[in-house]
């Protein structure tokens, strides 16, 4: 299940804009898993592939530290390629509320 998710823009190898998306999930056995993955909208199979995780890992701190990284990496390109964007950071509470809903009620 995603707990919080970040789109930005970035210039392809052919100059065309292409959407990255980074995302934090829950995966059984209390393991948090960072995604990002670039034109996942547009793939045959709009699924995430093993190699579009960035971090797998017990921890929740560890999971934003990665995705916080990850971003702020693709944030940097994107700048650097003219394409200047307000993306908020992750922050721990987006995902302690979703995870306090499921841990209490079982919904997403």
């Amino acid at each position: 299940m995603r707990f919080a998710t970040r789109t930005l823009q970035s210039l392809g190898d052919d100059g065309e804009r292409e959407d990255i998306l980074i995302w934090i999930e829950r995966r059984p056995g209390a393991v948090w898993a960072v995604g990002r993955a670039i034109g996942l909208g547009n793939r045959q199979i709009p699924q995430p592939r093993p190699d579009d995780y960035v971090f797998e890992g017990y921890e929740m701190g560890d999971a934003l530290a990665a995705a916080n990284a990850a971003l702020e990496d693709d944030l940097e390109v994107s700048a650097e390629e003219g394409l200047t964007e307000a993306v908020p950071p992750f922050v721990e509470d987006e995902l302690l509320k979703p995870l306090e809903r499921w841990f209490f009620g079982h919904k997403p």
